[in-house]
């Protein structure tokens, strides 16, 4: 039995319980042997709740209830001393468990914990840690300033955390499982794609002018195939088959943290598909292949031959195409003649073609599997916000 036999009596004469005893000073001692077979002592200067703390003493739970917890935790295989980890030696913990992540995964885990260090919850004792805590800290973080989609992002990653602690025996439950909405309003904005009018606005103007010419090839690739910036950044000659017009996309390209850059795999299997060219697409590959920069010996993770190269002869990647729509977005402004969504980025175009493929009727199966979206669910959202004239059109076509 690992509770100590003992049979004593504190200062009011009252039976101490098998493990307990009192120094003579009046502090309460409670021993007992931990999983690992190591003698452990939890002390108070109160033995129930009922007990006045002496005076000049710093406030404590009394010894009985922490001995029920300690008791609670051993027969369940709780770790004591693993649930006195802080939220942040936890997260931090949770991190070292998987290196290698993206980009940016990376700054978003370098933004949490700092977010952590700088919050009262970081300091927390897990164990301590309510649902009541959890949903404090999301609205701490929404006072901030910070949007509900980071917010969301940073409570998924300390809501995975804890449940790494739940399986490491150091806690029972997470207090990070709630749904976000029901304590900070949801104020995501829907992402808005561009119309047939303001693509032919936007081309035409990128036509026409002496700097953003040379980009039309790349956004008119983004809006025929629906494709990630990463994923176009990451083309090879060897992805592209202009005999069977086929694109394989089976990988992405970005910046390495440090520099350098780095080839990510699909996270899954959804990820690695095959997307027929157009003929507007296949024109622009074969413009892009044909006058390019001439490419610098470059081999990522065993990958040559990239498509999309800067002046220098190097890949391109994400950043290098978002600064180029802020110019790009800056400069239309002041010229276009027709106002374009506020924000516009390269993913506008694959929402823009996701958009479009859906209003044009396509089997909502085969899009998912173009786009490359895990859970269909992702995909219908893109059927469910047609408007009300592309659903009387339809219905007009089914009924006839």
């Amino acid at each position: 039995d690992i509770w100590m036999s003992q049979k004593r009596r504190d200062n009011k004469n009252r039976i101490l319980n098998t493990g307990e005893s009192q120094k003579a000073n009046g502090l309460y001692v409670f021993k007992y042997t931990d999983g690992d077979g190591k003698p452990k002592f939890i002390y108070s200067w109160r033995l129930v709740e009922t007990d006045r703390l002496p005076a000049g003493k710093r406030p404590c739970r009394p010894l009985r209830e922490r001995e029920r917890e300690i008791r609670r935790d051993l027969e369940d295989g709780i770790d004591p001393i693993g649930k006195k980890m802080t939220v942040s030696q936890l997260y931090a913990k949770f991190t070292r468990c998987r290196l290698d992540v993206r980009e940016g995964t990376e700054r978003s885990r370098a933004q949490l914990k700092r977010l952590l260090f700088e919050d009262a919850i970081g300091s927390r004792e897990i164990g301590g840690v309510k649902p009541s805590d959890a949903k404090e800290w999301a609205q701490r973080m929404k006072s901030k300033g910070f949007a509900y989609s980071t917010i969301s992002n940073h409570k998924r990653s300390l809501k995975a955390a804890f449940y790494l602690a739940i399986a490491d025996d150091c806690i029972r439950k997470n207090p990070f499982d709630f749904k976000l909405a029901t304590v900070i309003k949801r104020d995501v904005t829907e992402r808005e794609p561009l119309s047939r009018e303001q693509v032919d606005a936007l081309l035409g103007f990128m036509r026409s002018d002496a700097v953003y010419h040379r980009y039309i090839d790349e956004v008119v690739i983004l809006l025929g195939t629906g494709l990630r910036i990463s994923e176009m950044c990451g083309l090879t000659e060897a992805d592209i088959d202009l005999t069977n017009r086929v694109i394989f996309v089976d990988h992405q390209l970005a910046r390495a943290v440090g520099g350098g850059y780095r080839v990510d795999e699909p996270k899954t299997e959804s990820g690695r598909r095959y997307i027929y060219m157009t003929d507007e697409v296949m024109a622009a590959f074969e413009h892009v292949m044909a006058s390019r920069p001439k490419a610098k010996p470059l081999s990522v993770d065993g990958r040559t031959g990239f498509i999309f190269l800067n002046r220098d002869g190097l890949p391109r990647v994400g950043g290098d195409y978002d600064r180029v729509f802020r110019g790009l977005r800056g400069k239309y402004a002041k010229r276009g003649k027709m106002e374009l969504p506020d924000g516009m980025t390269p993913h506008t175009l694959r929402h823009t073609f996701c958009t479009e493929m859906a209003k044009a009727g396509m089997n909502p199966k085969a899009l998912q599997y173009i786009m490359g979206h895990k859970d269909i669910k992702m995909t219908l959202g893109y059927y469910a916000h047609m408007d009300g004239c592309t659903a009387a059109e339809e219905m007009r076509r089914v009924a006839a």
